[in-house]
């Protein structure tokens, strides 16, 4: 017999407590009940003593319509979505690409059929090789890794890039790699070690670095692409260039013998564009000289020729006049270029002494320069000199003929 049978001595429960008249246990119909009567008070419903007739059942249908109602309206208003300006919203359904919105208010249908992924294709997007950047406290980390590379000529450098990028095209960036950032790293690092190796250290250190950037970023470019993640490179900069911290000090004095030498080169090319002008100008200059002394030579031969056929025209006419001409012409030539003159007399055995440079009066200054002419040999007497001189020459050949 159950311990709570009502009428036995001792009414207790199994506590030891005494039972309260009238107590029993809860009612489970009549709480039922009574939520029932809440539910369809709350809807509009009469609270008529618990009898569940046709008026009920009806309000509870209302109630229930009323409800879901309410919730498809909000599932509903859930389904709108702002894209900010500069932003891409990628509508899956299920999952599936359904379409790309453009800025402004949008409307899909709400989850768990479409959702909206959204991507900013206007930010430019900084990705290091190389190195990392503190955005703490500054500076940055090395990262000897992705910066040691092996150019063509089997010298180890230390390089390091930074490459920015721009979004292109949303959907094959959200859908067909799964992680974008580490695929530029890795297709980067790749573009850059193939440039380094076909260029030499001193290339890629100095003349070259610009060059090495944009090969690299045209083959980054092309990787990606065959990727097709969906991803614009928009520059990729050196950051820095440099042999091995263990290596430094030597290539330092590699690159100032490099200097050095093409300081000298530069000196001496310097020199040679002084010099070597100056010497064809000189060349230049003795080749004018060597015709005008061609032209003149020519010239006077041609004049001594001339002279020479006239005089001898002129002989065969008067043999015996032309010879005297031609020696007192002679002789005015050979006596022009002296002061002094000897003349020998047949009657005698004195020489007859003519000092022509005591003769002409040298004490008045005005006549001195019409007494006396200048030749390329020296001084030699005026006109009116060699014009008494060559009298006296003739009278002196008039007496030897006799």
């Amino acid at each position: 017999m159950a311990w709570n049978e009502p009428g036995k001595p001792g009414d207790k429960d199994p506590w030891g407590q005494r039972r309260k008249p009238g107590a029993g246990g809860p009612d489970l119909d009549r709480i039922v009940k009574d939520i029932q009567q809440k539910l369809a008070g709350l809807f509009g419903g009469g609270s008529g003593g618990g009898s569940s007739g046709g008026g009920g059942i009806r309000t509870s249908g209302i109630g229930l319509g009323l409800i879901v109602a309410v919730a498809l309206f909000i599932w509903l208003v859930t389904g709108f979505y702002v894209v900010n300006q500069g932003e891409r919203g990628v509508v899956l359904r299920f999952g599936k690409k359904a379409e790309i919105t453009e800025a402004g208010l949008r409307w899909h249908l709400p989850f768990p059929i479409e959702k909206v992924e959204k991507v900013n294709v206007e930010k430019v997007s900084t990705i290091e090789i190389g190195y990392r950047s503190n955005r703490s406290g500054g500076g940055k980390s090395k990262v000897p890794k992705e910066a040691l590379m092996l150019t063509q000529d089997e010298n180890i450098i230390d390089i390091e890039f930074a490459v920015q990028y721009k979004i292109k095209d949303a959907a094959d960036y959200l859908f067909n790699v799964r992680d974008p950032e580490t695929t530029i790293v890795q297709a980067t690092e790749s573009a850059v070690r193939e440039v380094v190796g076909k260029s030499t250290l001193d290339f890629a250190l100095t003349e070259g670095r610009d060059q090495v950037a944009r090969s690299s970023r045209e083959l980054l470019q092309t990787i990606l692409d065959k990727y097709k993640t969906g991803v614009n490179i928009v520059t990729v900069e050196t950051q820095k260039a440099q042999p091995p911290e263990e290596v430094k000090p030597a290539f330092d004095d590699a690159v100032k013998a490099r200097e050095d030498e093409q300081r000298l080169k530069n000196e001496a090319e310097a020199y040679a564009n002084d010099v070597i002008p100056r010497a064809r100008g000189a060349a230049a200059r003795y080749l004018q000289e060597a015709e005008g002394y061609k032209a003149s030579v020519i010239a006077r031969a041609e004049g001594d020729a001339r002279r020479f056929t006239q005089i001898a025209s002129e002989y065969v006419k008067a043999p015996a006049v032309t010879r005297e001409r031609l020696y007192i012409e002679m002789m005015e030539q050979v006596l022009s270029n002296t002061t002094k003159i000897f003349i020998d007399q047949k009657a005698g055995n004195n020489l007859i002494y003519l000092p022509l440079d005591k003769l002409v009066p040298m004490g008045d200054s005005a006549r001195a320069p019409s007494a006396m002419t200048s030749t390329e040999s020296g001084m030699t007497p005026s006109p009116e000199v060699k014009s008494g001189a060559s009298s006296r020459t003739r009278e002196d050949l008039r007496r030897r003929t006799q």
